[in-house]
């Protein structure tokens, strides 16, 4: 059975400042900020050492539009290595490093094509075998039309046709939408293969054809979660073969941790230690949002005599030294469940909010997401935002009530 063997992968994001990552050690700052470098270099050394036919790279190679020096050096770099290893790469360009930004060219060697700003037709002989590429690199950051009629129907049976479209379903509002297709659309072309680009997240949209994306190499913020990595893709007429590959050195994640009968702060910092390090030889070096759950009343009584951010500075000195290193970037006590229920404005008020609908939330924070020195600092403003603001308006409304309203907790 005639096959090829190649590797998906997208969104490298290389040289993401890791915004909003404040507290961190200087080390453990560095290490993070060289961690999409390091990812980078773990697929290339991956590529190198299992060659496969080729390798194709769907957007957002660089962080932002202006391609830093150091950024498109280490790429270059890594794409030397592919050239001496006979490796073929297709690279497209998505909104974060579009082909209108300004930097400084690096030239890459002759194994990288490059796609245009045209949707165009590229082909690769393997062994015999014709493989023929479409796709294209976005002109300038906000590609809102859809693409996908521009991109034409397979021409043959004989030949391998694989779609390189960075870009997501159109009307899904949990991430910016940008040259936005259905799922139907893209079965239409009769294509072999969809490598997919510009989500985050790993997962399959399709079986027949596979309609893929790998998700990132690299986690960035705490909403970017779990391992992250690429695809080696073997494909046939007939069936279709992945292998997950991890390429993260920092891993986002979040823990719960009951704290049920706990009367003492060294009681609570050994059950806190014991879940970090168990998570961290699980995962290696981590960036952690721990959630405080299961509390009785008398363990809520005992943790509302100090505040969070003592107690998640406690917990950030007991794991200092952790090898791999484990930080907590976020400390939340849930509220005990009798007290929420017996504060009528408490639950009145989190009704009235868990009433709101996204863009009620956006017309709420709207000051901060249209303010013209904030906006670019933020990304779209996710379902996970929401429920994480959502967790916060309770915990303050449970935290401050009390205080002002007289009520001994």
């Amino acid at each position: 059975m005639s096959t090829i063997r190649f590797i998906h992968t997208a969104d490298l994001h290389l040289d993401s400042p890791f915004k909003g990552m404040t507290g961190l050690p200087p080390a453990r700052l560095h290490e993070l900020r060289e961690s999409t470098f390091t990812a980078f270099n773990r697929l290339i050394d991956y590529a190198v050492k299992t060659s496969p036919d080729f390798l194709l790279i769907v957007g957002d190679i660089y962080d932002g539009e202006d391609r830093s020096l150091r950024a498109q050096r280490k790429f270059q770099e890594g794409m030397e290595k592919l050239h001496e290893a006979g490796i073929p790469v297709y690279v497209t360009y998505g909104n974060h490093d579009h082909l209108s930004g300004n930097w400084t060219r690096f030239e890459l060697p002759p194994n990288v094509y490059e796609f245009s700003g045209e949707v165009e037709e590229v082909l690769l002989t393997v062994r015999g075998m014709d493989v023929v590429f479409h796709g294209f690199s976005y002109p300038n950051r906000h590609v809102r039309e859809e693409m996908i009629s521009k991109y034409p129907a397979a021409s043959d049976n004989q030949s391998f046709h694989i779609g390189l479209l960075h870009g997501s379903i159109a009307g899904n509002d949990t991430h910016a939408v940008y040259s936005p297709f259905t799922i139907g659309e893209l079965q239409s072309k009769q294509y072999d293969y969809w490598a997919l680009g510009h989500i985050h997240v790993r997962q399959h949209l399709s079986e027949d054809p596979p309609i893929v994306y790998p998700g990132n190499i690299q986690g960035r913020h705490r909403n970017e979660l779990g391992e992250k990595g690429f695809y080696e893709v073997e494909l046939s007429k007939s069936e279709t073969n992945f292998s997950f590959v991890p390429t993260a050195a920092v891993h986002f994640g979040k823990i719960q941790i009951p704290s049920v009968n706990i009367r003492h702060a060294n009681e609570w910092l050994a059950a806190c230690e014991e879940a970090l390090l168990s998570f961290a030889t699980e995962h290696g070096p981590s960036v952690v949002d721990v959630e405080i759950v299961h509390l009785d009343d008398e363990t809520a009584a005992f943790f509302a005599q100090t505040a969070e951010d003592v107690w998640l500075e406690a917990i950030r000195e007991v794991m200092d030294g952790n090898d791999p290193f484990v930080w907590v970037q976020r400390l939340t006590v849930t509220a005990t469940h009798d007290y929420k229920e017996n504060n009528a404005l408490v639950e009145s008020v989190i009704g009235q909010v868990d009433g709101w609908s996204s863009d009620e939330w956006k017309q709420v924070l709207g000051d901060v997401y249209q303010h013209i020195r904030t906006a670019r600092y933020l990304d779209p403003l996710t379902d996970e935002d929401i429920r994480d603001l959502r967790s916060e308006v309770e915990k303050l409304l449970l935290n401050e009530l009390p205080t002002v309203m007289g009520v001994n907790r």
